[in-house]
């Protein structure tokens, strides 16, 4: 068969049912390929970029790895952004460009990019298949690089004439992988981190994107309940461990709630489980450690002591580590430590009596409606994602699909819609975006529009770059410049262009009504928040403690 007829096999053999892209003249031989091929879903997005968005959202969603594709040159760089959101956040993904042909690479021809060397820092791998007898091995590398350890993008570069060239494909047997057994040292070390766990008399867990990426929530749950450790999470983190449960004292970091960011900095010992230590999570690092022990879990070696010294290190499987530590039984009494969290918790509760619409309060309106109903959570980036990490409920892992990592504004829309493709009717997609974020990829609107994709999008309209203006006020003496949008714009008509349903609010009953239209919609919905400037509350100040909180008052 030809090249590109052996890559769709490779596609399916590795159970994809859904791809991301837009055409162009070196990958139309994979398109032409796809066009007769009934079990795979070719979206046509509006945008590369929104491709690797959509892809991105689908693997958030699904657990499985994304596929987007594009052709050369531009094609291929408008990709980089999202190629880059999904390794910051190890998301697995496989990214397939087409290529000028072999006969004319390093010749400047038309369209012709080293996307190789562009993306080389931001993929797990990338390939370029000039030998067409390499090809079937390279996709089947590139999915297996993608999901397997660490999850995060490859991008495998194909020139036009392999997609032409005879090539042989054979169904792979599926060989079933045997878990390995932890060595001796690994075992020793494992029960030196039970010692230090047990002996602690303020633990705290911080829960982190890798349990979501391992598939390890019920199993880390189950490690908090039986130790009855206070937990924390970060932003990646969201979904591990349900929102309602007793032991979550919530999101932390720069913008985490006080509960949380006191907890943290008066721990004795943090198990922090599939996180980075992030600097949006822990602020001074210095501060941070001070007097304080860690065990950190992840399944990246590379993680471990990069940027906070461990008392004790395991990498590995999530799930044998957790089993490994729970084999143990609970010894120190927390009531104390407890005792202190409830005050923090009571203390700084959020007051969500209102007289004027307000994102927190929207938001608390859209936890209670949407509690035990099936929904999920997408955002893009800046004041309005703060809010949504501190003020929604989300119980379900794969249920958050934010821009970590990269904090990729414009990620939340195509996103969304990657995300609702795989849930289909079984869950409903609430996608929360700012007047800045929506400008850069709204146009996906139309991809909603034309799929009829059941996606509610609140556009949250403070006229201004609402993060920028907040840092501008916090470290730059109020000196705001390139941050606000003088010039109005008509989202509700912006949105009816593309024959979505839309409605502007600008106040509690206003936000009320609108949203109770949307839920009631069968197809996509569009509600306009005109709500006034202020600021995400908490935020840590700058080189400070993750306890020491900027006064806006």
């Amino acid at each position: 068969m030809k090249g590109a007829q052996a890559v769709v096999e490779c596609l399916k053999e590795q159970g994809v049912d859904t791809i991301f892209g837009y055409p162009g003249g070196m990958i139309l031989p994979l398109y032409d390929a796809l066009r007769d091929e009934k079990s795979i879903r070719n979206i046509l997005t509006t945008h590369e970029q929104d491709a690797a968005h959509a892809a991105d959202g689908y693997a958030r969603a699904s657990g499985k790895t994304g596929v987007c594709i594009a052709t050369s040159g531009p094609g291929a760089t408008n990709l980089v952004t999202g190629i880059a959101t999904a390794f910051m956040d190890s998301i697995p993904m496989v990214a397939i460009t087409g290529q000028v042909d072999t006969k004319l690479l390093g010749r400047d021809a038309f369209q012709e990019i080293d996307i190789m060397g562009i993306t080389m820092p931001v993929t797990k791998q990338n390939y370029k298949v000039k030998d067409p007898k390499k090809l079937v091995a390279t996709m089947r590398e590139a999915f297996e690089i993608a999901h397997s350890g660490r999850p995060g993008p490859v991008l495998v570069d194909i020139p036009r004439d392999v997609f032409f060239a005879d090539v042989s494909f054979a169904l792979l047997k599926k060989e079933k992988k045997k878990r390995q057994k932890p060595d001796a040292d690994f075992l020793i070390c494992a029960a030196e981190a039970a010692d230090v766990m047990l002996a602690a008399k303020r633990p705290l867990v911080i829960a982190g994107g890798g349990i979501i990426s391992a598939g390890a929530s019920r199993e880390f749950t189950h490690f908090v309940e039986k130790y009855h450790f206070p937990v924390a999470t970060t932003l990646m983190g969201i979904g591990a461990i349900p929102c309602s449960h007793p032991q979550l004292l919530g999101f932390a970091g720069m913008h985490g709630k006080k509960a949380a960011n006191n907890a943290i900095a008066a721990a004795d010992l943090i198990i922090a489980v599939g996180s980075r230590f992030a600097d949006r999570q822990t602020g001074n690092i210095d501060k941070y450690t001070k007097d304080t022990k860690f065990i950190h879990i992840d399944i990246d070696p590379a993680e471990i002591d990069k940027n906070v010294a461990s008392a004790i290190g395991l990498a590995g499987d999530m799930k044998t580590i957790l089993r490994l530590l729970m084999k143990r039984e609970p010894q120190t009494n927390l009531s104390d430590w407890w005792n202190t969290i409830a005050g923090w918790r009571e203390e700084y509760a959020y007051d969500y009596s209102v007289n004027r619409l307000t994102l927190p309060w929207a938001l608390h309106h859209v936890a209670e409606v949407t509690a035990g109903k099936k929904f999920a959570f997408a955002t893009d980036v800046g004041q309005h994602q703060m809010w949504s990490a501190l003020h929604l409920a989300i119980d379900t892992p794969r249920t958050w699909l934010t821009s970590g990592g990269l904090g990729t504004m414009g990620f939340g829309l195509p996103a969304a819609m990657g995300a609702q493709l795989y849930y289909g009717s079984t869950r409903r997609v609430i996608h929360v975006t700012g007047d800045g974020s929506i400008k850069m990829t709204g146009s996906e609107y139309y991809t909603i529009a034309r799929l009829d994709l059941p996606v509610i999008s609140l556009i949250v309209n403070n006229t201004s770059l609402g993060m920028i203006r907040q840092l501008q006020k916090v470290n730059y003496g109020e000196r705001y410049t390139a941050c606000e949008f003088d010039y109005p714009m008509d989202f509700v008509g912006y949105a009816k262009s593309f024959g979505i349903p839309a409605e502007e609010v600008s106040s509690p009953d206003g936000f009320i009504d609108a949203f109770d239209n949307a839920m009631k919609a069968k197809g996509p919905y569009v509600i306009v928040l005109d709500i006034h400037r202020s600021f995400v509350e908490p935020m840590t100040k700058g080189g400070a403690n993750i306890n020491e909180f900027v006064d806006f008052n």
